[in-house]
């Protein structure tokens, strides 16, 4: 699939992060667009960008709630984009969706655990099987799979747990390079990628809080602070001394700096991974830090966890995992 115009795609997580930029370039080269999220004013955000760009003659973007876990949510978009698009088949589906969390299977509630999985993982499969008549009605079609660095590497650090986010992103890896073989067989015009996004300038620290406690507001709360302080604890750090002033104050901190200090933008991602399709590349590494630490990883899989394999990225990449 050499070029987007006229074709129709689909991109969960549209709300905020590459998500949004993903439909921003889509948009921009004349694909029409139905994206989905659980933040009302993250779509409107979007398609506010979107317009402000100017959206080419004809061309049809819509948003839509829905929570990728849930599949009643998942099948009312996909008949939410079948209606409001009039249409039977669909050419891209970015199954981007996802959030942090759950690092500790000790230390964090399973409620937590399980949220960052389902989302993660269950996010991928049921959008998977919920379009994929759509894909296969397509005289071309490509599906697009976000996993991440730690879909190979399941750390962010020797002294971080991250135990829910890199299951779930193994997990997607692996069962899009085992479509490679069932599309062969079964839909060969499909074809497949996994995109494996280092640390991408995003708002996924503050988005993951808000999904986790159900609270879209910008300002923490207590139930917000009480998980900050699980996450400190799990890292065996004692938040005991810090007031919630003081929690708030280093949550925007390490959100500001998260953005600040990544090596790539989430636009600059979003165009990484659109080219990657255009390319009809399998694997998609999406910055420099996913390169060297993908090499890291194949080369020492034995020390891959060990300290003195962080201090080696850290030097090659110049950041290090979980700070």
């Amino acid at each position: 699939m050499k070029e987007f115009s006229g074709k129709i795609a689909v991109v969960t997580g549209g709300g905020s992060g590459m998500g949004r930029e993903l439909v921003r370039q889509l948009v921009a080269e004349g694909c029409n667009v139905a994206m989905c999220d659980v933040s009302a004013s993250g779509l409107a955000e979007t398609l506010r960008l979107c317009e402000a760009a100017g959206l080419p003659q004809g061309l049809r973007i819509t948003a839509h709630i829905a929570d990728v876990s849930s599949e009643p949510d998942v099948l009312r978009f996909r008949d939410e984009v079948v209606a409001q698009h009039a249409t039977d088949r669909i050419h891209l589906l970015f199954n981007n969706a996802g959030i942090s969390g759950g690092g500790s299977l000790i230390v964090n509630e399973r409620e937590e655990w399980d949220r960052t999985f389902a989302i993660c993982w269950g996010g991928v499969y049921l959008n998977t099987r919920a379009f994929l008549p759509l894909l296969r009605a397509a005289d071309e079609a490509h599906l697009v799979n976000t996993s991440s660095m730690n879909g190979f590497f399941a750390s962010v650090g020797p002294d971080v747990p991250h135990t829910a986010y890199s299951a779930a992103k193994f997990a997607v890896k692996g069962f899009t390079e085992a479509l490679i073989a069932d599309f062969r067989m079964n839909a060969p015009h499909i074809k497949v990628s996994v995109v494996m996004p280092g640390h991408i300038g995003t708002g996924i620290r503050t988005n993951s809080l808000k999904v986790h406690t159900n609270n879209d507001s910008d300002e923490l709360d207590a139930v917000q602070i009480a998980q900050l302080r699980a996450r400190l604890a799990s890292m065996g750090k004692d938040a005991s001394a810090l007031s919630d002033v003081d929690m708030r104050a280093m949550h925007a901190e390490r959100a500001r700096r998260f953005v600040a200090d990544a090596p790539t933008s989430a636009e600059q991602a979003a165009t990484i991974i659109l080219d990657g399709v255009k390319a009809d590349r399998l694997r998609i590494l999406v910055g420099p830090d996913a390169h060297i630490i993908d090499e890291m990883v194949r080369q020492d899989p034995d020390h891959a966890y060990d300290e003195a394999f962080f201090a080696r990225f850290a030097a090659a990449a110049g950041w290090y995992p979980g700070r």
